[in-house]
């Protein structure tokens, strides 16, 4: 169970709680009917995400074999057999298209079937050649966060803020640009053709231009008039200091010894985990209880 657990990466559906956003900041999450849309909506991308994973593993069997700590994962390590993740991937796909299906009944908007399939073309395209494509590589990476917001949109129904919209994209950039950034520093070009195409340098110039990009665009969304009129506080500009400690924290362990892959860096940091859970309760106070 365990090697299973691992091959469909359920750690990595922490990225899928991305879905919450529209929800708790449209101030909804105690209404039960998008409440349970979001719901529903987290388990069909968590399967979808799944499947992607295994689809890719499958694809980078090989490669993985030759990196760090990817060769550990079950499919190159040999603990389970191509036709078992083949079965897997096919039974979390029906299961995820059954959800998709009844949030569909729900919401009744088409968006609920074609935002799930732009991701999961997209990414079958990334595991069968795009990823060797350098900035292709990262942008389908960024999508994936992008795709995950909008459709937690559409599930509550409200439209997300140009600003946060904005935010969400340059720190997805910037997560990704740190990812390759160490990948590079711990195994060179040896797991990626595409790393060939990179270099510290330029990643590093990137990273930290999305850096700045995501606080300056977050502080747009705390000062706006549309933000401040909907929510009916003017508060939410000092949460800004809170958001710049949030994303030094993750650069200093950037800069130390990680993989750079975000869900990674995450869980092996509890002080940044802390600072997360710090600014969680304040904007829930912010948007729930002032």
């Amino acid at each position: 169970m365990k090697n299973y657990l691992q091959l469909i990466r359920v750690k990595h559906y922490l990225k899928n709680f991305l879905l919450f956003l529209p929800l708790i900041f449209s101030q909804k999450l105690f209404q039960a009917s998008p409440f349970f849309n979001v719901f529903l909506g987290f388990l069909a991308f968590s399967f979808l995400s799944s499947v992607i994973y295994i689809n890719n593993d499958i694809h980078d069997i090989e490669s993985d074999r030759k990196h760090i700590t990817k060769k550990n994962r079950p499919l190159p390590a040999g603990k389970i057999s191509i036709r078992c993740a083949v079965i897997t991937e096919i039974i979390l796909l029906f299961i995820s298209v059954c959800l998709l299906i009844l949030l569909f009944l729900r919401v009744n908007n088409i968006f609920v079937f074609l935002l799930p399939i732009i991701y999961l073309v997209l990414n079958i395209l990334y595991s069968n050649g795009l990823k060797n494509i350098a900035i292709v590589d990262i942008v389908i990476l960024v999508s994936g966060f992008l795709i995950r917001v909008l459709f937690g949109s559409i599930l509550v129904g409200v439209k997300v803020s140009n600003w946060l919209y904005l935010m969400i994209m340059f720190a997805s950039f910037y997560l990704g640009f740190g990812k390759r950034r160490n990948e590079i520093k711990q195994v060179g070009d040896i797991s990626r053709k595409v790393l060939n195409c990179y270099n510290k340098d330029f990643l590093d110039k990137n990273m930290y231009s999305c850096f700045t990009l995501s606080i300056f665009s977050y502080s747009m969304w705390c000062i706006d008039p549309i933000t401040a009129s909907r929510i009916n506080n003017s508060v939410l500009i000092w949460t800004i200091p809170l958001v710049m400690i949030i994303f030094m924290m993750y650069s200093l362990q950037i800069e130390k010894s990680s993989s750079g892959d975000p869900v990674e860096v995450l869980l092996k940091n509890k002080p940044l985990i802390a600072m997360i859970g710090v600014y969680g309760i304040i904007m829930f106070f912010i948007l729930y209880v002032m």
